[in-house]
């Protein structure tokens, strides 16, 4: 496959501020998902005027569930690096109120709502406007997933109308399926196309662990899009629009949906625990290219390979080795690594996986039990924390990259917005590893060292890519 070019995410949403977090109770929401035997039925065709007809029952069945989200944040238009970091001076730029939209889908009559994390990361204000302009609600965010760049958001209204979840595992290369948006509050637009791909990685997610397993379509998707719908001829949710690739930002040729049975577990983690669940193996994988498959003599490039086994991990302790080759999770075909992290993405941790794999021209299987980032199978709270001074959040980032790092401790910053990490240059993902040469067991010490700090300050850490960085300032 050719280089794709720039790819773009869309509308991204508010670029600063602080999210709009709130506690919910208990959730009663429930997915609404389609009988299995029904999942299949719109790839039989008897002709374009039945094709046609199944478009429109599509639409009637999905727009009305597809909403447009505006987000409002306050940015600096303008920030000069020697003047005005730290102290909140503007010498040279102006603040002013930025706007950003994109599109969500409604999963409930009560008012919860799916989009991309990055149509309304860093908003200080999201408002939610139902189709036909009929209705405009503020929304809050019930939890977020950079990861796999979802978020999902609540708005106080009852009988609200919505999509039923359909099954991305059925999903056939060929079938057609049609992208719903709400771009620009224009009332719904629908484009249709077919499945071009499945299990597509196109390295968007800008996250250590990125969950990236795309559907991939030729049905127009533009920025506007982003967070809206991609349905099959039953109207049924499939995934979720998250990226277009070309060099101009507009559509040419390719459009990457999010598969709905990864939407489903991770909104189902957000509403129960506020914090997605997820599993690890202690492997790390890589796809077969030709070289590598001449060099371990097989046949056809079926498979992945297994790049590092971390010391006492599951997959070191259920006996995998470094050159092993998976070829299967919980009796489904691997093919690649994106397939690889889509299967792990729906289990949690605790939850055991059988996988059958390829060692020296034999085939074994064994089985491991997933952990959780810091090694047990215990429910992880939410451990993000957010500092409005510094303008950023912070996460405690997991064992397994503390193993690949080689550190004691570390903490990803995301979600930045105005305030002094902005100011300082430092981007998304940087892991902060120390401060003036001091590393910190808890993340609250952390922020309140970097909220503190004056005279010479030096910051340690990773960039995303594993590259190590240093900042170093001096604070009035």
């Amino acid at each position: 496959m050719n280089k794709l070019g720039v790819i773009f995410l869309g509308f991204a949403g508010g670029l600063a501020g602080a999210f709009l977090i709130q506690k919910f109770q208990p959730s009663t929401l429930v997915l609404e998902q389609a009988a299995p035997e029904n999942q299949i039925s719109s790839v039989n065709y008897k002709g374009v005027a039945n094709v046609s007809a199944d478009f429109v029952k599509a639409s009637q069945a999905s727009t009305q569930g597809v909403v447009f989200i505006k987000t409002l944040s306050n940015q600096r238009a303008y920030q000069d690096p020697f003047f005005d970091f730290w102290n909140g001076m503007d010498f040279f730029g102006r603040r002013g109120p930025v706007a950003s939209s994109g599109s969500g889908v409604i999963l409930s009559a009560d008012g919860y709502i799916v989009t991309n994390f990055h149509v309304v990361k860093g908003a200080d204000q999201i408002e939610v406007i139902t189709n036909n302009n009929k209705q405009s609600y503020p929304a809050k965010i019930v939890g977020t997933d950079p990861s796999s760049d979802l978020a999902l958001l609540k708005i106080d209204a009852k009988n609200l109308p919505h999509l039923t979840i359909g099954n991305s595992d059925d999903v056939q290369v060929g079938e057609w399926v049609l992208a719903v948006g709400n771009p620009f509050n224009l009332t719904s637009t629908v484009t249709a196309g077919i499945v071009s791909a499945k299990g597509r990685n196109i390295n968007i997610v800008n996250n250590q662990f990125p969950i990236e397993s795309f559907i991939q379509t030729d049905a127009a998707i533009n920025p506007g899009n982003s967070g809206g719908a991609l349905v099959d001829l039953e109207g049924r949710l499939i995934g979720i629009n998250t990226a277009i690739a070309s060099n101009t930002g507009s559509y040419n040729g390719y459009g990457f949906a999010i598969p709905v049975n990864i939407v489903a577990k991770i909104v189902k983690d957000l509403v129960e625990f506020k914090e997605v669940q997820r599993g690890f193996t202690g492997i790390d994988v890589k796809d077969i290219d030709a070289s590598t498959a001449g060099r371990l003599n097989l046949t056809d490039n079926h498979g992945v390979l297994v790049d590092h086994i971390l010391p006492d991990g599951p997959g070191d302790l259920a006996g995998m080795q470094s050159g092993d080759i998976v070829l299967k999770i919980n009796e489904k075909n691997i093919d690649s690594k994106a397939n690889f992290d889509e299967q792990i993405a729906y289990l949690r941790p605790g939850d055991k996986v059988k996988i059958e794999y390829l060692r020296n021209g034999k085939v074994s299987s064994t089985s491991l039990k997933l952990l959780n980032k810091e090694g047990t199978t215990a429910i992880m709270k939410k451990g993000t924390v957010s500092s409005n001074t510094l303008g950023a959040d912070f996460q405690p980032i997991s064992k397994l990259e503390k193993d690949k790092l080689n550190i004691k401790s570390g903490y990803r910053i995301s979600n930045i917005r105005r305030g002094k990490i902005a100011q300082m240059g430092i981007q998304e993902g940087f892991i902060v590893t120390a401060i003036n040469k001091k590393d910190y067991s808890d993340v609250n010490d952390l922020i309140q060292a970097l909220e503190s700090a004056r005279g010479q300050v030096m910051i340690e850490g990773y960039f995303p890519n594993g590259g190590r960085g240093v900042f170093s300032f001096y604070v009035y």
